[in-house]
């Protein structure tokens, strides 16, 4: 886990390393000024000795400058290196996610993958930065100054060794009692993220329905549940304070007892007031280290989570990838299934399609009709290779999907989804995500196609209109349209219009067909639709039932020969006959 991690470092590997050694040198200082001070104390004060104070006091001041500069130092490269992994390693996290098929996605929850893209890395960016600069501080200061504590006086370092187990046992105890309550707290942290992001994307429905209170309810029960495992973890780790400040006071109760009676018994020949003086610095740096080094391991622990949390998407290995040497070329816009065969869960008694053989002709304009889950969608999907076939094949050009260049085959196949989704920015800048230096005389084309210029010209600012996050400042029928715009603009050999025409009116739906009849002869298009009017002109249309292909014709064959499309042709006649 630790080495997949480290390869997020990589340009600041130099700030990584420099901070390490500045912090050695500032601990080294940090160990030496008390022995300096001692001889502040015993040769110029108790000396009597003004030159030597003067130059004591001179040393003194030279080591604390140059342990503030070697701090200062250390600071500055591990605030540099601790943001540049954390940058790195957002970024790559991003980069593999936009590496998954939908199947990979389907693994981890949106607000799962957010939380582990900003939570996550934070905690994990502290603990490194502790690593880098606390973890190297604390067990130099804790060896260096028990190490001149002992050359001072063996027989007073006796306290340490009697402290230094007790404390040590109570912080490790501490530390791994939290570990877990942490990790269950970012797992709620998942839910608290899901729960927000549901409401804010569906604030419409939560409003129109008057359930505010219960989406309240659901917030306050997540964030009670965070409320109480955090403080859990928090009141055991306070715990870490009363052990310190008891183990400190009673190490100076004891040295300074011990210490006095060896000044007064001796003379001042085994110790010294200035060494006494020393001990009391070394205790409280000793000690210190201690807890300090306790809060590293804390930190560390908690941010283990995380960074196993972080590293689950690192190693996640996308289910569809290139080929070596795949294809990078679509000759045409023919599609071809042969015995194909799908689930979602690669489970043979959960299939969403079974044995789906049919072929589409480039330039040919096919409708798929059928009822809510009879796999309309999901054979959509399997085109453009946003999932990959269970069994079978699928044949695009006549090349299977798997034999050509995914980002070739996508840039070829052009989709509107049932859930497609506009982003934050001006009209042009949505439309440009099909082709990204598309003049404005190209995207007013492909809006006249999709019958959204009319109504982008009735707003104030026309094409620089602003749309907000996800569309909500359009309407639905609005959105689709433009979303259909965004598709022509990549000019592909494959159109799927997955429902895309379902919240405009039928008058429009038909000119939006007449215009790819006339002005996209050669793309092959299919229009997936629960409407018979959206699919009637169709060269062939496809009926689906249950995950299997029931039937394959012309409207007039259709109504003749097939009961699906007869019922479903009746029940919507009836229906407009009705209306009118």
């Amino acid at each position: 886990m630790i080495k997949k991690l480290m390869k997020s470092i990589r340009e600041y590997k130099k700030d990584s390393i420099l901070t390490p050694l500045f912090v050695s040198f500032e601990v080294i200082l940090e160990v030496i000024i008390p022995l300096v001070m001692a001889s502040l104390i015993d040769d110029g004060v108790y000396g009597g000795q003004m030159a030597v104070v003067y130059k004591i006091g001179l040393q003194l001041i030279i080591c604390a400058m140059l342990s503030l500069l070697f701090g200062v130092l250390s600071g500055r490269h591990a605030a540099k290196a601790s943001s540049g992994f954390a940058k790195n390693l957002r970024k790559d996290l991003f980069y593999k996610v936009q590496q998954y098929s939908f199947s990979n996605i389907d693994k981890f929850s949106t607000s799962s993958l957010i939380t582990r893209l900003t939570t996550d890395i934070t905690y994990v960016q502290f603990a490194f930065q502790m690593i880098i600069r606390m973890a190297v501080r604390v067990p130099l200061m804790f060896v260096t100054s028990l190490i001149f504590a002992i050359s001072i006086s063996p027989k007073l370092s006796l306290v340490f060794l009697a402290l230094i187990p007790i404390l040590g046992g109570g912080l490790y105890l501490i530390a791994t009692r939290v570990h877990p309550i942490m990790k269950r707290v970012f797992k709620t942290y998942d839910s608290l993220n899901n729960v927000v992001e549901e409401n804010v994307s569906g604030i419409r429905v939560v409003k129109s329905y008057v359930i505010e209170e219960q989406e309240k309810q659901k917030f306050g029960d997540v964030s009670e549940r965070i409320f109480k495992d955090y403080s859990k973890g928090q009141k055991m780790l306070a715990l870490n304070t009363p052990l310190m400040q008891f183990s400190i006071y009673a190490c100076i109760l004891a040295i300074s007892w011990i210490g006095a009676k060896m000044i007064v018994n001796s003379g001042m020949t085994e110790l010294t007031t200035g060494q006494l003086m020393t001990m009391f610095t070394y205790t409280t740096q000793i000690l210190f280290s201690l807890m300090i080094l306790s809060f590293v391991i804390v930190m560390v622990v908690i941010s283990r989570s995380s960074a196993e949390r972080i590293v689950e998407i690192l190693d996640e290995i996308p289910d569809i990838e290139n080929k070596e040497n795949a294809l990078k070329e679509v000759k045409d816009g023919s599609i071809e299934f042969k015995n194909v065969s799908f689930s979602y869960i690669n489970d043979k008694e959960k299939e969403c399609l079974t044995n789906i053989n049919v072929r589409i002709e480039s330039g040919e304009t096919v409708g798929i009709i059928g009822g809510t889950g009879s796999g309309k969608s999901t054979l959509a999907n399997l085109i453009p290779r946003l999932y990959d076939v269970t069994e079978g094949e699928l044949l695009v050009g006549n090349v299977n999907v798997k034999d050509t260049d995914i980002e070739t085959l996508r840039d070829n196949v052009s989709c509107v989804l049932q859930k497609n989704v506009l982003f934050s920015g001006t009209i042009k800048e949505n439309i440009r995500w099909g082709k990204a230096d598309a003049t404005d005389e190209e995207i007013v084309r492909v809006c006249k196609l999709a019958q959204a210029d009319e109504f982008i010209e009735n707003f104030p600012n026309k094409y620089d209109t602003y749309i907000e996050e996800g569309g909500t400042n359009v309407s639905g029928g609005q959105k689709q349209r433009l979303c259909i715009a965004r598709a022509l603009m990549k000019h592909p050999k494959i159109l799927i219009l997955d429902d895309s025409t379902s919240a405009v009116d039928t008058k429009t739906d038909s000119l939006i067909r007449k215009a790819f009849r006339e002005e996209i002869p050669d793309t092959t298009k299919i229009i997936i639709a629960q409407r018979i009017s959206s699919v009637q002109d169709c060269d062939k249309i496809i009926v689906m039932d249950d995950g299997k292909i029931n039937a394959v014709g012309t409207h007039e064959e259709l109504l003749k020969t097939n009961e699906i499309y007869k019922e479903v042709f009746d029940s919507q006649m009836k229906g407009s006959d009705t209306n009118g």
